[in-house]
């Protein structure tokens, strides 16, 4: 029975040192964006996080879309994608839009 086990166990604890690894997990993907809301006429710049690895393609797009939508908000535009977490200045330019949505 040890020697069952023994394998098995070599393998948690490989694993559970590799969860421990920078760079090991998936990094978030943090999309910046320009939005409107019509009648009165209401425009922002925010900051929002997608989960995992920027989304290839017009994923990204549709995800920040919906979004924004779901909160009333009609996207204009994708202005840039990151997978490291925006500077001071970007949290500043985004204000109460960052990370809100």
């Amino acid at each position: 029975m040890k020697t069952a086990l023994a394998p098995l166990s070599a393998s948690m604890v490989i694993a559970a040192g590799l969860a421990l690894v920078p760079g090991a997990a998936q990094a978030d993907c943090f999309a910046a964006y320009k939005a409107k809301q019509d009648d009165p006429l209401r425009l922002h710049f925010g900051v929002l996080k997608l989960d995992g690895d920027c989304p290839p393609g017009d994923a990204a797009e549709a995800a920040t879309r919906a979004r924004l939508d779901a909160a009333g908000w009609t996207l204009l535009d994708v202005v840039g994608l990151s997978e490291t977490e925006p500077g001071d200045d970007r949290k500043a330019d985004a204000g109460q839009f960052y990370l809100r949505y």
